[in-house]
C-alpha cells in the first residue's frame, strides 16, 4: 500500500489508496462552475470544463486538446476548420485569433455533441446566452505543431 500511494497521483477530494480511482464533484460546485464558467478538472491527459459563454469567443485552435462537446443550454453558431484570421500564439500549444474564414458553420443546440480533433480551428461565432456546454479535453502528451 505504501508504495501505491508513492505512485498514485492525490485527487482534491479523497484520499488513500482509492484516490485514484475516481474524481467526484458535488453539485454544488458543479454549479458555481457553470454559474462563472471555469475548468472542473486539469490534468495532464484530460480537463473537464464548466463552460459558459455569453457572446462570442476567439477563434481557437489547440493543439493538443481534443475537444468533446455537450451542450446542456442554449445556442450557438460553432465554425470548424477554415483559417483563423489574426492568429496569435496565446500560450504554449494555444492559437487565438479574431474569427475564421472559410470554415463550415454548425448550429449546436441543447443535447448535442460535437467533437473538434485537435488542431482543428474552431470558433463559437454566434451565441443566444446562456450557452452551458460541458468540454472534456483529450490531452496528447508533448508539444503540438502547427
Amino acid at each position: 500500500i505504501g508504495a501505491l500511494a508513492l505512485n498514485t497521483p492525490a485527487s482534491p477530494t479523497m484520499s488513500g489508496p482509492a484516490a485514484a480511482d475516481k474524481t467526484f464533484l458535488p453539485a454544488a460546485k458543479v454549479a458555481a462552475a457553470f454559474a462563472r464558467g471555469a475548468p472542473l478538472v486539469e490534468t495532464g491527459g484530460y480537463k473537464v470544463h464548466a463552460s459558459r459563454r455569453e457572446a462570442p469567443g476567439m477563434a481557437e485552435i489547440h493543439l493538443r486538446d481534443t475537444d468533446i462537446i455537450y451542450v446542456l443550454e442554449g445556442t450557438s453558431t460553432l465554425v470548424t476548420g477554415g483559417e483563423v484570421v489574426d492568429r496569435k500564439t496565446v500560450a504554449e500549444d494555444e492559437i487565438r485569433g479574431t474569427a475564421i474564414r472559410s470554415g463550415e458553420a454548425q448550429r449546436l443546440a441543447k443535447g448535442d455533441v460535437v467533437i473538434v480533433p485537435r488542431g482543428v480551428p474552431h470558433w463559437f461565432k454566434e451565441v443566444q446566452a446562456p450557452f452551458l456546454y460541458y468540454v472534456v479535453k483529450a490531452t496528447v502528451p508533448g508539444g503540438g505543431t502547427q
